[in-house]
């Protein structure tokens, strides 16, 4: 590492940006199970658990809600065909209620097929590392002491954005597992309301909902797979140019190419749902 301050301050900055970049790759590609050790998994496990004997008892009250709503009469259930249909409907939503959990990582795994799928098609084994180019440091090392000055001020708010930035993109995505456990822990509840016919349309809202954030996933890893494109092409730097117009230049193009990055990966959960349409 140089022992330039400014450069040293901009170096800083994008290590922490490209750790923050590499945990992201790796958390990426990890299950709820294997989050953290799976400490965390273990008590949402025992959670969805326990809230599945609520979910059976609100499945029997879903099932005679729909049965008085939608049949007109006793008689009219007594009907072979619409009895058959009734015996289905539970029987079916007895499953889901039973083996919910099952049903989600089934859901979750074939989400991560596909994510496997985008990043081995990307050719890329990990997040492209984002490096000062040499030009500029050689630029910086040799300005003298007044000209260090305005390179001292751009250098501090760059190294501020990039490092703001790398905090609210890892955030961001450990947003998403929590989500993961909140829709796994909570599950029993609104699956459920598969039991009757008037109130299924919640169940259905909730496995969508529940895609949609295993879908958030892609989205994040086509934003990193994109961005690391753009890092392995560095803009341009005028060696000709001043010391603090090239650093200027820099860190404008850099992180505006970070808020990009960092804003995709923030709506990736509101691009999702509006491709299923919630």
């Amino acid at each position: 590492m140089s022992g330039n301050w400014v450069v040293q301050n901009l170096e800083n900055a994008l290590e922490t940006w490209n750790s923050k970049l590499s945990e992201i790759w790796g958390l990426i590609t990890q299950s709820p199970e294997q989050f953290k050790g799976g400490s965390i998994w273990k008590v949402i496990v025992n959670i969805h658990g326990a809230l599945q004997a609520i979910g059976l008892a609100l499945l029997v009250l879903f099932f005679v809600i729909g049965v008085m709503k939608t049949c007109g009469s006793f008689a009219e259930v007594k009907k072979p065909e619409h009895a058959l249909k009734l015996f289905i409907r539970f029987a079916i939503a007895k499953i889901v209620v039973t083996y919910g959990l099952d049903l989600m990582l089934s859901i979750f795994k074939i989400v991560q097929g596909t994510i496997s799928t985008i990043m081995t098609a990307a050719g890329l084994g990990g997040a492209t590392q984002t490096t000062l180019p040499q030009q500029i440091i050689n630029a910086v090392e040799s300005c003298g002491f007044f000209e260090s000055i305005p390179l001292w001020a751009v250098t501090l708010i760059g190294g501020l954005f990039i490092t703001v930035l790398s905090f609210i993109m890892i955030m961001t995505v450990y947003g998403r597992f929590f989500k993961l456990y909140l829709y796994t822990a909570i599950a029993p509840i609104p699956l459920s309301t598969f039991a009757g016919e008037p109130v299924q349309n919640v169940g259905k809202s909730f496995l969508k909902s529940y895609c949609s954030v295993c879908l958030e996933g892609a989205i994040i890893v086509l934003a990193c797979i994109i961005f690391s494109l753009f890092a392995s092409s560095p803009p341009v730097v005028d060696v000709n140019a001043a010391a603090v117009t090239q650093v200027w230049k820099y860190i404008g193009e850099l992180v505006f190419n970070m808020l990009v990055l960092v804003g995709t990966i923030k709506l990736a959960d509101r691009v999702v749902r509006e491709m299923m349409g919630l």
